[in-house]
């Protein structure tokens, strides 16, 4: 095995033309499967409008247990490149604050949540807002939750690995690779998505472990790593501190609002199904995690002086064996089209089914297939104002998403029909005013170090108890459909 590893590679000088025939046949075999799963969606598919629209958002809640293990996994970790630059820089700090705090989050949703929501008979998160506390609340919440799944990381993700292959402006290449999952979004449904998605969680999951054999097999066990990397990369809290550290905690409990966790539940067979499927997607994110940090790391004690952003991946390609190589890129496409495909599709419900009042246009395919064309060009418009920080974005939009919605809704949960409409608006208003004013003003002291995150769920939090205190008894939101059919009206 050579191991003369590079920090700079010249991607055409590595890659085989058998690494592209093993590359071409994955990406051969995801079409197929989009193709297929398309073909289930029009067998399937019903006259009625609302029906047929039921089975493109959440595949008329047929979604089995292996199916919503594989979508779920796949979704997770479209933002590959920004958790192993953490690996990288910090080491085990990104177990912690990318693994560690969500395992709990999802364990959490799996135990606490599901049969909260289940009742309820929601399509999709703010559809469930409305159902427990409004419309207003409704409406605010879709307005978060687009923003928060407007998907960024991944366009920013996709586009710099499609650079590293072929070469070429970012915008371009972003364009093209958000096409493409738009398109396969658009025509195929949830199905589609969910399809390709467990075809992507395959590759995926085989490809980092590969990196991570190789790399034991090369350069030795812990031994190695100890000797090569600094001191700060075995701390829990890298080189931050805990109050930095915490704060990836909170973010991670945004998970128990978050919208694609929502919609493979609402489209499971039944809640037993989606809380086993969380708990075996939870120990299969454990060892993916386990992979991803210790070959981020492995990358850094072999090349330093590579680029943060791309190490991981230059250090994979030549660890790697021919045909291997191309299966690992194959992977790492598979890893951010199965998280980019999904966040699309979310965003494209968020506008056509949540913030559309208009009755027939909220089931429309044409419209909601309009809408996701419409997020993938803005989130490439946005990758450009972020100016690629993949760490950046995950850190701004979580925290505005977090600090307004998570502690109103996780309320809701523990204290059914206590929060009126008007209250959870106010909270989340107040909420946001108060993580913006944090970001932009300057702190001395002590106050450096808090994060605005800690400031927005302090202030979502007395708004709660305040409004408690003084409003009167809010009225209680309608009973729960035990239909499974989409309301006509929010």
């Amino acid at each position: 095995m050579n191991t003369h590893i590079k920090p700079t590679i010249t991607f055409n000088a590595l890659f085989s033309t058998f690494d592209w025939i093993v590359f071409l046949l994955i990406l051969f075999i995801t079409v197929s499967v989009i193709i297929y799963g398309n073909r289930l969606r029009k067998k399937d598919g019903k006259e009625n409008k609302q029906e047929t629209f039921l089975d493109h958002l959440v595949m008329g809640r047929k979604l089995t247990l292996p199916l919503f293990v594989g979508t779920l996994v796949a979704t997770w970790y479209g933002g590959i490149f920004g958790v192993t630059e953490i690996a990288f820089k910090q080491g085990i700090f990104n177990f912690v604050t990318q693994g560690l705090f969500w395992y709990v989050t999802y364990l959490l949703f799996a135990f606490f949540v599901i049969n909260k929501v289940a009742p309820y008979k929601a399509v999709t998160l703010p559809n469930l807002i409305h159902k427990m506390f409004g419309p207003r609340s409704a409406m605010l919440g879709a307005f978060f939750n687009f923003f928060n799944v407007v998907p960024i990381v991944y366009a920013i993700s996709l586009g710099l690995l499609l650079k590293t292959i072929f070469g070429g402006p970012l915008w371009l290449l972003m364009l093209i690779g958000v096409s493409f999952a738009a398109l396969y979004s658009c025509f195929g449904g949830l199905r589609a998505v969910v399809f390709s998605d467990f075809i992507q969680f395959t590759v995926m999951c085989l490809a980092v472990f590969l990196v991570l054999l190789f790399s034991l097999n090369t350069f030795g066990g812990l031994e190695f790593l100890q000797a090569k990397l600094p001191a700060a990369h075995f701390k829990l809290t890298g080189e931050e501190g805990w109050a930095a550290t915490i704060v990836w905690g909170f973010i991670a409990l945004a998970t128990l609002i978050d919208p694609n966790f929502y919609q493979r539940v609402f489209a499971a067979k039944s809640p037993r199904t989606a809380r086993n499927g969380i708990i075996i997607s939870t120990c299969i994110w454990f060892c993916f995690d386990i992979c991803t940090t210790l070959g981020a790391m492995y990358a850094r004690a072999v090349i330093p002086d590579a680029a943060s952003g791309q190490a991981y991946l230059i250090y994979s390609l030549q660890i790697l064996p021919i045909g291997l190589r191309g299966f690992f890129i194959a992977g790492l496409l598979a890893t951010i089209l199965s998280t980019l495909d999904s966040y699309l599709f979310i965003a494209g419900t968020t506008i056509s089914y949540d913030m559309t009042r208009n009755k027939s246009l909220r089931h429309s395919l044409a419209w909601h297939r309009i809408n996701i064309w419409f997020v993938g060009f803005l989130a490439i418009f946005l990758a450009l104002v972020f100016d690629g920080h993949v760490k950046l974005v995950w850190k701004t939009l979580g925290s505005y998403f977090a600090a307004c919605l998570l502690l109103p809704v996780v309320f809701g949960y523990i204290f059914p029909k206590k929060i009126s409409d008007n209250t959870f608006v106010l909270t989340a208003f107040l909420a946001a005013i108060a993580v913006t004013y944090w970001r932009n003003a300057s702190h001395q002291g002590f106050w450096v170090n808090v994060d605005e995150l800690y400031i927005g769920l302090i202030v979502a939090g007395l708004t709660i108890f305040v409004s408690l205190l003084f409003a009167p008894r809010p009225r209680d939101p309608a009973t729960p459909r035990s239909s499974d059919s989409i309301s006509l009206q929010q």
